[in-house]
């Protein structure tokens, strides 16, 4: 079975979508020839077909991507992500009433659909809806996925398998007696990510940060001049000794963050599946999120503790969080890490959905996939 996986952007302006799409590709059993393809950029590696991005990066043209896929003789085309020109690419090689799957990654929740609505509107008349209209199976990274999915009038089966993570093995204790704890932001800067309200809500807590040595660090790479933005609050909210911006974070860089950090914290208005909260947990952290996250196993299992996204909120889950001693933290960090390890391990996640693709190829129906009645 040859499959192949479209993404927009191969490499660290990807995001999480990009590190799922890698981790997937390469943990399919061996029968599988999975391959993917994507717009070449910084750290792209060379197992991937590539493509150069060519006119408005908000589309994303990737010249010869068409011609490509007609040429491998795939069994199947997996689209992850909406709006761009890997949508137009699948639809075009779906031509010959050839099957496809589609992984909106959190794009099609009511936040996203908001966010530059217009161009989406644009997009869906010209190619998106008909892409999400045409495909053998929706995938859903959770059942908030699945229902936002049935509220845009979407009838196609849908299967509802999560991402995975890579668990770190040397993982530090976190009864550790710091005098000094990070809480770690760590992801692309971008308003849906709640960053304004995390600021401000610092400083409604910095009396109780500083006199129980917590730090704040904003770790990652900048989108539409957010980090500007945010670096004025801070200054005029006179925290930038209480708030680090740590710019970019991949590789050994990132590792260290999450090996350094006390706590994680994602007070999100609108996510899939965040990869960085899954990452978090592997790490044994304690994580503070919102309910935009979807990850609810977070709160069921007391792995979390639950925010919403407006200041005064978060900084109720902060002084929860500084309240707390250094075992009742490792705790909720433990209880994260094992939720991991049972529910979110990518070679389970990867035979999932080979198990989906068989069907759609003619196998019987696997129990993730869901039929409109």
């Amino acid at each position: 079975m040859r499959i192949g996986l479209l993404i927009a952007f191969l490499g660290d302006n990807g995001a999480g979508v990009q590190v799922a799409v890698r981790r997937l590709a390469t943990s399919f059993p061996a029968v599988v020839d999975a391959r993917v393809y994507g717009g070449a950029s910084a750290g792209a590696g060379t197992e991937f077909r590539t493509f150069p991005v060519a006119g408005p990066a908000a589309f994303g043209y990737l010249p010869g991507l068409s011609q490509t896929l007609e040429a491998e003789r795939l069994d199947l085309v997996h689209t992850h992500g909406l709006w761009m020109y890997p949508s137009v690419a699948c639809l075009r090689w779906s031509e010959r009433r050839r099957p496809y799957v589609v992984s909106p990654h959190g794009m099609l929740d009511p936040w996203a659909l908001r966010n530059s609505r217009w161009k989406k509107k644009v997009a869906g008349w010209l190619y998106e809806n008909r892409h999400l209209r045409g495909a053998a199976c929706l995938h859903a990274l959770n059942a908030a996925e699945a229902e936002s999915m049935r509220r845009c009038g979407l009838r196609n089966p849908i299967c509802v398998i999560p991402n995975g993570v890579d668990l770190p093995t040397e993982v530090p204790a976190r009864e550790d007696g710091r005098q000094n704890r990070t809480l770690l932001y760590l992801g692309r800067l971008h308003p849906k990510k709640g960053l304004p309200q995390l600021v401000e809500a610092w400083s409604l807590v910095r009396k109780e940060a500083k006199e129980s040595g917590w730090q704040l660090v904003i770790a990652g790479w900048d989108q539409i001049g957010h980090e500007s933005e945010l670096k004025a609050t801070t200054s005029r909210l006179g925290l930038t000794s209480a708030i680090r911006f740590a710019g970019p974070q991949f590789g050994a860089e990132k590792d260290a963050c999450f090996k350094e950090a006390s706590a994680f914290i994602l007070p999100s208005l609108s996510e899939g599946l965040p990869m960085t909260i899954l990452e978090a947990w592997a790490w044994r952290l304690p994580v503070v999120m919102t309910p935009q996250c979807n990850i609810p196993e977070g709160s069921e299992t007391g792995a979390a503790i639950m925010i919403e996204h407006k200041a005064d909120s978060i900084a109720a889950g902060l002084r929860r969080l500084f309240a707390m001693n250094d075992s009742e933290r490792a705790a909720i960090g433990e209880r994260g890490r094992q939720l991991v390890e049972c529910r979110f391990q990518w070679p389970s996640i990867a035979q999932k959905m080979d198990s989906v693709y068989r069907w759609i190829l003619g196998s019987s129906r696997p129990d993730t996939v869901e039929i409109w009645n």
